[in-house]
């Protein structure tokens, strides 16, 4: 892991409007970096917080993760999103004020949040703990309409502060190195969710597919779970990598010989590549009830799927989307009993555009984690 500041510089503080001011009996200012257009890339800006309501809970953000989404969020890559937008949903901080209604948190608590911050609370999903899978549509941390608070759209932790409701607060546990426990707020349960899913435990063999910022997360956490790893990639480059983060086997994809000796040799393989790519080969791998979870979401089609392949040894091929508030909270507190974090590269606010770009070509091992303390003031007048 790579470690985060030694000494961590004091909380930046959200900056309260001039009572006089309209708006400003519920709003608070916060210094941020986000995008104005497709082709903007990502500059300073100034975004209003909500005073926190009776359940809410104001963060001064110490770290937040940088997503690969963020980068086809901001430049427009997926869909036209509302600008002004501040991406990011891998979000470590401290409390700084909670509502009257918050029992469970308390000023100076380090605490996160993730991929989402409200869900209806209400269908049948939600009740069950899956806010992922609202059935109405879940409240994004960014770039998304929430509408208990008059249809506001979202704004993320690329900046000093946020505003969420307690119940999608996370719990930090303070062993846990916040900058790289901040990427865990997305790749972490992203790759803890199938696996808890499929129970992996001692014994079981867990195929990754990429070794990326997710596919890095699945061994680390599969290997705490137990399981003897294998991991597949592309690139012969990549062997000792895989190597020193725990994988027991590094097997080269595009090598025939290679994957006829892993043939039934996986119980559930965790598929983290966001292009298209043949899944067949890897079909081949698993035995008998096995499974392949897709994390990676390719933006043109895969090839297809030889039916054959998923009958002949009843195999499933699933999907999977990050994870529940409880679910989530139990895999923070798994990978603070286990030692499990992300490898990360600290950046500034001023490198945000560079890493953004190294992202898109493959450079980092294997997170980009944002220092808050690098923002600048807020102005005066708020851009979103």
């Amino acid at each position: 892991m790579t470690p985060g500041r030694p000494v961590p510089p004091p909380l930046a503080k959200p900056i309260t409007l001039d009572p006089s001011g309209p708006g400003a009996e519920t709003r608070t200012l916060a210094a941020a970096y986000g995008a104005t257009s497709p082709d903007s890339g990502l500059v300073p800006l100034t975004v209003a917080r909500r005073v926190p309501t009776e359940d809410d809970i104001e963060i001064a953000v110490e770290f937040c993760g940088l997503c690969h989404s963020d980068v086809h969020a901001t430049r427009g890559e997926w869909r036209v999103p509302p600008y002004p937008l501040v991406p990011g949903h891998e979000i470590v901080g401290r409390v700084t004020r909670v509502g009257v209604g918050v029992q469970d948190f308390a000023v100076g608590d380090r605490v996160g949040v993730g991929c989402m911050v409200d869900s209806c609370r209400e269908c049948e999903s939600c009740l069950e703990g899956l806010e992922q899978y609202c059935e109405r549509g879940n409240i994004g941390t960014y770039g998304a309409a929430d509408p208990r608070h008059g249809d506001a759209i979202t704004q993320g932790g690329y900046s000093t502060s946020v505003v969420v409701d307690k119940r999608f607060v996370l719990r930090v546990p303070e062993s846990l190195d916040p900058a790289a426990a901040a990427p865990l707020l997305c790749a972490g349960i992203t790759t803890y969710s199938p696996l808890r899913y499929f129970d992996v435990e001692e014994g079981d063999t867990v195929g990754v597919v990429g070794l990326g910022g997710l596919g890095h997360m699945a061994v680390k956490i599969a290997k705490a779970m137990g399981a003897e790893v294998t991991v597949f990639t592309t690139s012969e480059s990549k062997f000792d990598a895989a190597r020193e983060l725990g994988a027991d086997h590094v097997v080269l994809s595009k090598d025939a010989d290679a994957m006829e000796a892993a043939n039934r040799s996986i119980d559930v393989i965790i598929d983290t590549v966001a292009a298209p790519h043949d899944l067949n080969p890897y079909f081949r791998t698993l035995r008998l009830d096995g499974a392949l979870f897709q994390l990676g979401l390719p933006a043109d089609d895969m090839p297809p799927v030889s039916p054959g392949l998923l009958i002949r040894r009843r195999l499933a091929y699933a999907g999977s989307l990050i994870g529940g508030i409880e679910e989530t909270q139990e895999m923070l507190d798994f990978c603070a009993a286990h030692g499990v974090a992300s490898d990360i590269e600290i950046v500034g606010a001023e490198q945000l555009n560079e890493a953004y770009d190294r992202m898109v070509a493959g450079d980092v091992k294997y997170r980009f984690v944002l220092d808050t303390a690098t923002l600048q003031e807020p102005s005066e007048r708020a851009d979103a």
